[in-house]
């Protein structure tokens, strides 16, 4: 398996947000996540990555045989790990070319030459629909929201990671958009990337066809089915799973 969640308890402060989270999923498979706003699916995401904002008091994370959580978060991204962000962040002075060459330095362990690395990112441009000139500009500065995902989605196709976890990456795309998304996965899929996706939506499952989707609830997986499971939350809202009387949908 590619990565394995044990039994995960994190806190903020004294607030618990994980009570107990398990997720297993193989390489090359899609898992969706999805759940209310507020009960931890971005908070899964950021411990993953070593946020330091949350305190992680219980359980283990093995990633392809390695222990993730005895990392640090440098360590956890040359180990495969890749987080896409729900509101990518601008950098004023960051060239985005220069970010892009040293994301890949990190993740590929590899010195590589200005031109070579030219002939790798623009052929990824095409794919995210990002023109060339973006490359000259600072990271995500005056970026519309859909171009900060666009790019989010050129540096997944650029690391290749061997677990990589989309925070909403559908929020605020248009179709042509939720294309490219698809073309992205389905391209690392087949390389072997393993994909948790944190979604409210439907239609971006409709587009990526998730293996597996998991419906988070206090803290933990509440249910765990397939597409059927997203038909079931997008026709009746979180709410209908929190009743006593609702048996699980297989």
């Amino acid at each position: 398996m590619s990565v394995v969640i044990k039994n995960l308890h994190v806190m903020v402060g004294e607030k618990p947000i994980l009570k107990g989270l398990d997720l297993t999923a193989g390489d090359g498979e899609l898992h969706a996540l999805m759940g209310p706003n507020g009960i931890g699916k971005s908070t899964l995401a950021a411990v993953l990555m070593n946020h330091p904002a949350f305190t992680l008091t219980a359980g283990t994370v093995d990633l392809n045989g390695q222990d993730l959580l005895e990392l640090d978060t440098t360590g956890r991204a040359r180990a495969g790990l890749f987080l896409a962000f729900q509101h990518p962040i601008g950098i004023p002075g960051l060239r985005v070319s220069e970010y892009l060459k040293s994301l890949y330095a990190v993740h590929k362990q590899i010195e590589i030459s200005v031109r070579d690395f030219r002939k790798i990112v623009n052929g990824l441009l095409e794919l995210v629909g990002l023109p060339k000139t973006v490359l000259t500009r600072d990271l995500n500065e005056g970026f519309s929201g859909g171009e900060r995902k666009r790019l989010e989605l050129l540096q997944l196709a650029l690391v290749e990671p061997k677990l990589a976890i989309l925070d909403e990456i559908d929020s605020g795309l248009d179709v042509d958009a939720l294309e490219c998304v698809r073309k992205v996965v389905d391209a690392l899929k087949a390389k072997g990337t393993t994909f948790i996706v944190i979604t409210h939506y439907r239609r971006l499952l409709e587009t990526v066809k998730p293996d597996r989707v998991h419906l988070m609830l206090d803290g933990r997986i509440h249910q765990v089915g397939g597409m059927e499971l997203a038909d079931v939350i997008d026709a009746k809202g979180y709410a209908y799973f929190r009743a006593d009387e609702v048996s699980a949908v297989q």
